[in-house]
């Protein structure tokens, strides 16, 4: 088949996290979307195993995030890609939030 299609509201989550990858029969790439409660945080690590780049986008809502140490703000629309073996951590902010994070090594 050349294509897959899938609602991410009906697949599994794990502490709002849709994990995209075997439902979408993904080869190459991951894709999570996230729909962050207030305060919501997602764990600190890196992927300098997998060799896999990430990119985060914030569809809506306010967070942080903090890559290699450094802090950043994000508001929404604000995207960042995140080398493979820089650690990485997301903090959500005071209201719901939805991200898209893709990978790919």
């Amino acid at each position: 088949m050349s294509h897959t299609k899938v609602n991410y509201d009906e697949t599994e989550t794990t502490y709002g996290m849709h994990f995209l990858r075997d439902p979408l029969d993904c080869e190459d790439h991951g894709v999570t979307v996230v729909d962050a409660d207030p305060g919501w945080e997602g764990p600190e690590h890196e992927h300098d195993d997998e060799d896999h780049e990430e990119v985060y986008l914030l569809v809506d809502g306010e967070a942080s995030m903090t890559v290699e140490g450094e802090e950043l703000s994000l508001e929404s629309g604000d995207a960042v890609r995140v080398a493979p073996g820089a650690t990485r951590q997301v903090t959500n902010g005071d209201t719901e939030s939805t991200f898209v994070i893709t990978g790919a090594p």
